[in-house]
């Protein structure tokens, strides 16, 4: 059962951690304001817009990506004014050991694990989609209209070749269908002109058709054929952004639809999945770094401590941003890119604890 004291503890963690992200979010909600007053003036953007379609969304966003350095300086915050105050010099020498001294502090960190383990999967995604729709439209305009040289697997051993599709139109141009059996190509048809129709289908316009058996080849030529592809114009465009829009199941999912077509910028993808998992886990490792920094009491109070929390939290969200790149590049995986940075710092984590006042 809890003690008056894990509810004490609690209590500071949980009342200090919300109280730093409405502070800290209502100044980037000004700032971000300021920013983009012109956009917004420019473009004569409703009110209601500004206010329901960005910042409502805006506020969840950012609470989510910034939740690392949120819980740093909340811990470092308050743990730091209980050993100021000799009240961590108390609690241990009453008898409790620094190890059931982490138990309040762990428990809060499990709700916090929860509640952004839910926002980034579940509830961020529907709201980053209506973020990103929004600066597309008013802000910064990012999404293409027109896709190049796409290339993917349709169906097992059917690869579908587009060189320009656009999607106002639904329309492409040099369009190829090869299906394989056996790595071995039995047909190949090729259209000048590619469209998605109202009905579902897809319509080739003036097409050849090459049938293959062994050295024998035959040739068919027409105006038009209607054929049934399992593929919609909007899977032609993959572009990192939608990934943000999905919820885990429809991510992984998606996922595996495009490996089994053959896309080739899946890494984003899984990038965004992985990170699903390791930004709550990285509510455990700032935790633990945050209560072995600021529980000694030190001269001078909590400024040294705060200024190592926030150096420290600033280093890890920028390691975190920076390694993600890897995996685009090739370099790395896209697991380790991304968990390389809570390996690194839980090793840190864990070697101050061995140092952690007993």
């Amino acid at each position: 059962m809890l003690k008056r004291i894990d509810r004490y503890i609690i209590g500071k963690f949980l009342g200090t951690f919300f109280f730093s992200i409405v502070l800290i979010l209502s100044i980037a909600v000004v700032f971000d304001l300021t920013e983009k007053m012109d956009n917004f003036y420019d473009n004569q953007v409703p009110l209601k817009e500004i206010i329901f379609d960005y910042y409502i969304n805006f506020i969840p966003y950012y609470m989510n990506m910034f939740a690392p350095l949120f819980i740093f300086i909340s811990v470092i915050f308050f743990t730091s004014k209980m050993a100021g105050n000799s009240e961590i010099i108390a609690i241990l020498a009453s008898g409790v050991s620094f190890n059931r001294l982490m138990l309040p502090y762990f428990l809060s960190s499990s709700f916090l694990f929860v509640l952004f383990f839910v926002l980034g999967g579940y509830v961020i995604p529907p709201a980053s989609g209506k973020l990103l729709d929004f600066t597309d439209k008013y802000i910064q305009k990012f999404k293409s209209e027109n896709a190049r040289n796409v290339q993917m697997e349709v169906a097992p051993g059917t690869i579908l070749y587009i060189e320009t599709f656009q999607i106002r139109t639904k329309s492409g141009y040099r369009a190829s269908l090869e299906h394989f059996e056996d790595k071995t190509l039995t047909s190949r048809l090729t259209a000048e002109r590619i469209r998605y129709t109202d009905d579902g289908k897809w319509r080739l316009e003036k097409y050849t058709r090459r049938d293959f058996d062994g050295l024998k080849e035959s040739v068919s030529i027409g105006q038009r054929l209607d054929t049934i592809l399992p593929i919609h114009p909007e899977e032609l465009f993959i572009t990192a952004e939608e990934a943000q829009q999905m919820t885990n199941r429809e991510l992984w999912q998606y996922m595996q639809k495009q490996k089994q077509r053959g896309a080739g910028n899946v890494q984003a993808f899984e990038t965004e999945w992985w990170k699903r998992f390791a930004s709550p886990i990285g509510v455990f490792i700032m935790t633990l770094l945050g209560v072995t920094l600021s529980s000694k009491k030190v001269r001078g109070g909590m400024g040294k401590n705060l200024g190592v929390g926030i150096a420290l939290s600033a280093i890890y969200i920028l390691f975190s941003t920076v390694s993600t790149t890897f995996s685009v590049s090739g370099v790395m995986s896209p697991f380790m890119s991304v968990w390389l940075p809570n390996f690194i710092f839980l090793a840190i984590g864990a070697f101050l604890y061995t140092r952690a006042p007993k």
